[in-house]
C-alpha cells in the first residue's frame, strides 16, 4: 500500500526521472514546442520548490519508500483583485505516475490527496492544464470529476 506525503530532498532523483517521462509525453504530442528529453526543473529548482510552502509537492511512495508518483501544486490566493473574487485555488502544475506503476490507482490517490489538501487550506477549486492530444490525462481528470474551465487556442504560423 502506498503512502502519500510531502516530497523530501531524498526524492529529487526519482522526481527528475518522472519529470523526464512527462516531458517525453509532451514531446511526442508537440515536438514543435517540447524539446525532449529534458526536465522542466533542475535539482536546484526542485530544492527551491520543495522549500516553498506555496508550491507543495506530494509523492506516493511504496512500502519501501520508493517514489512511484508525484503531484506538483501551486497555491494561488486572490485578495482585493479588481476582477477576480477573493479566494484560493490549488493549481496542479504536474501529476505523474511512473509508467511502470500505472493501473494501481496511484494517480487517483494523489488527486484525492490534493483535493483533501485544497479543502483543508480553504481553497475554492483545483485547476490544471492538459495538452490537447494527451487523451489519457484528459480522461483521467474527467473521471476525477473535473470539467473544462477554459480553452486555450493557437494558430501555428
Amino acid at each position: 500500500m502506498n503512502t502519500i506525503r510531502k516530497a523530501q530532498a531524498k526524492d529529487i532523483p526519482k522526481i527528475l526521472e518522472l519529470l523526464l517521462q512527462v516531458d517525453m509525453v509532451h514531446h511526442r504530442i508537440r515536438p514543435d514546442i517540447f524539446k525532449g528529453p529534458v526536465t522542466k526543473y533542475t535539482q536546484d529548482d526542485l530544492e527551491t520548490i520543495l522549500a516553498d510552502e506555496s508550491t507543495p509537492v506530494f509523492v506516493s511512495a511504496d512500502d519501501t519508500d520508493h517514489v512511484e508518483g508525484y503531484a506538483f501544486c501551486v497555491v494561488r490566493e486572490y485578495r482585493g483583485d479588481q476582477l477576480l473574487e477573493d479566494g484560493k485555488e490549488v493549481y496542479i502544475d504536474d501529476l505523474c505516475v511512473d509508467e511502470t506503476c500505472r493501473g494501481k490507482h496511484i494517480g487517483t490517490a494523489l488527486y484525492d490527496y490534493v483535493k483533501a489538501f485544497a479543502r483543508q487550506i480553504g481553497a475554492k477549486r483545483i485547476t490544471l492544464n492538459v495538452w490537447e492530444g494527451n487523451d489519457s490525462a484528459l480522461a483521467f481528470y474527467k473521471a476525477q470529476g473535473m470539467a473544462v474551465q477554459k480553452t486555450t487556442m493557437e494558430e501555428i504560423l
